[in-house]
């Protein structure tokens, strides 16, 4: 823990020294950063679902309603 706040001491004192274009440029990488983070957070979330009945399983069978092929029976969709 001790050692986690020195490195952020010693990262704003160097911060506090740039001049404005270079602290610009500390800003982008670190905006950078965050969003490989949060890519790398949805390519995890991807590689948990493995089939498409695994993704869609809370929808299989919500069409059960013994109507059959609604595409012919047009007096129904009415």
């Amino acid at each position: 823990m001790t050692q986690a706040i020195s490195q952020e001491q010693t990262i704003l004192e160097s911060l506090k020294k740039l001049t404005p274009q270079q602290q610009q440029k500390v800003l982008y990488f670190l905006e950078f950063l965050e969003f490989k983070k949060q890519k790398q957070n949805l390519s995890d979330k991807e590689k948990e679902v493995t089939s498409m009945l695994e993704a869609a399983q809370e929808f299989v069978g919500c069409l059960e309603s013994g109507i059959g092929d609604i595409s012919l029976k047009k007096k129904e969709l009415k």
